[in-house]
């Protein structure tokens, strides 16, 4: 098979959770330690760093991806989904998988398939981990895919754990409360191994520590050490102060992940990085460099990403609540004097009333969706939207979509399309990039 052929095959024969959801969900960790067990347990073979979150948790690791390689070190990074391409997903130093590997693969594990009938993200964990063994590298940055406690990443013993903030996402699954979110996303706190939270509330803290306390593991709140003091944003940078407040030292960034939301992680990874440099020379050069070319030395995509000037248009993979939420906030600071499409799709699993009743009614909507079965429909969600008073045109292409923002417009307006990595992913950026 090429390579093509070979991705194929695996969304055919894997349940994905892309495409199936919860059906595809595997609540145990038997399926990944059989097949790792089988494959020489290649994820004891490097150094890791393992990153859970509700939203942040996919910067967050580009990021110390980023910072680990100005710093000289071979780095692998493990991140879902992708956008584009498979090959995305795994990474070092930037570059992807090669395609080779990938065939070759999965055509000398085709037993797994037969023996274990692994998910389509066990397999690929599987298959980072050995590329990584595979390519002698220094040091793995690992995301988890859903939760953390049962999530396939997390039989890797990591020299740093962190948990970026706990939101509401995928509450069929993780629990309907944040105590519940939390303690799933807790699952990653080792015994001896600290931990970071990057943002913490009075429901989810108590758990964090009981949990850290319960394995002896050291642990920081970096909303806690570390104070946000100085925001700024450009199209092209994001200047972000951030002041230690235990020696008073602050930290100027220039980033070119130019979110506004990315202070939060930028202190989050000032915060892991000052406990990494006990295992890695990281100078404070190595930091900010790192953060200024997390895009040019990783080619982490949608995150606040404009690809057109004439007019603004952004792709962003928020996907909930507070994602979405901030999203507005970043329109209304960073454009206050323009007018706002919004280009949304979603999957059937997210619990879309609650999104719909929080966006700003003087908004324009286009309804939209991705092409896969997880998919809530165009009209569907148009008629979710209706129905909490909110009303817009759908289409069933993101692209026709984009194209009715821009033709019904002026050049002032700013679009943004959010909701799903899927739809982000089904958008012709060479098509409107300008």
């Amino acid at each position: 098979m090429n390579y093509k052929e070979t991705i194929d095959f695996l969304y055919s024969q894997l349940p994905a959770f892309s495409s199936l959801g919860v059906k595809a969900y595997k609540a145990d960790l038997k399926n990944i330690e059989r097949m790792c067990a089988l494959r020489g347990n290649p994820q004891l073979s490097f150094k890791s760093i393992h990153v859970a979150g509700t939203n942040g948790k996919g910067s967050v690791c580009h990021m110390l991806s980023s910072i680990l390689q100005e710093a000289g070190y071979k780095t692998g990074l493990y991140t879902s989904p992708h956008i584009f391409d498979f090959s995305e997903r795994i990474k070092i130093n930037g570059n992807e998988i090669e395609q080779e590997f990938v065939i070759n693969f999965v055509a000398n594990t085709k037993n797994i398939f037969d023996d274990i009938k692994p998910s389509f993200f066990e397999y690929t964990v599987l298959m980072a981990f050995e590329y990584f063994k595979h390519s002698n590298i220094d040091v793995a940055v690992i995301e988890t895919g859903l939760g953390g406690r049962l999530d396939s990443t997390n039989i890797i013993s990591p020299l740093l754990s962190i948990i970026t903030y706990v939101g509401f996402d995928h509450t069929d699954i993780l629990g309907k409360t944040l105590n519940a979110i939390a303690e799933e996303k807790a699952g990653i706190i080792k015994p001896n191994i600290p931990v970071v939270i990057g943002s913490s509330s009075d429901e989810t803290k108590p758990v964090f520590i009981k949990r850290a306390n319960e394995v002896n593991a050291e642990i920081h709140f970096a909303d806690n050490e570390y104070t946000i003091e100085f925001i700024d944003v450009s199209e092209s940078l994001f200047y972000c102060n951030i002041k230690n407040c235990e020696t008073g030292i602050v930290t100027k960034l220039n980033m070119d992940l130019t979110g506004i939301y990315q202070s939060r992680n930028a202190r989050t990874v000032l915060c892991a990085s000052s406990l990494l440099s006990k295992h890695f020379n990281i100078s404070i050069e190595d930091f900010t460099n790192g953060l200024s070319s997390v895009i040019k030395n990783t080619g982490i995509k949608g995150r606040w990403q404009l690809i057109s000037h004439n007019p603004f248009i952004i792709l962003d993979v928020a996907h909930n609540q507070d994602g979405i939420a901030a999203i507005i906030d970043q329109l209304v600071t960073e454009y206050p004097n323009s007018n706002y499409t919004m280009i949304l799709g979603f999957v059937k699993d997210k619990d879309i009333t609650s999104i719909i009743k929080k966006l700003p009614p003087h908004f324009k909507y286009v309804f939209t969706n991705a092409h896969m079965p997880r998919a809530l429909s165009h009209k569907e969600l148009q008629l979710i939207a209706a129905n909490a008073g909110l009303e817009g045109v759908a289409y069933d292409d993101v692209n026709d979509a984009i194209e009715y923002a821009v033709s019904s417009g002026n050049n002032n307006d700013v679009i943004v399309v959010c909701g799903s990595f899927f739809v982000v992913a089904e958008v012709d950026v060479k098509k409107f990039s300008g």
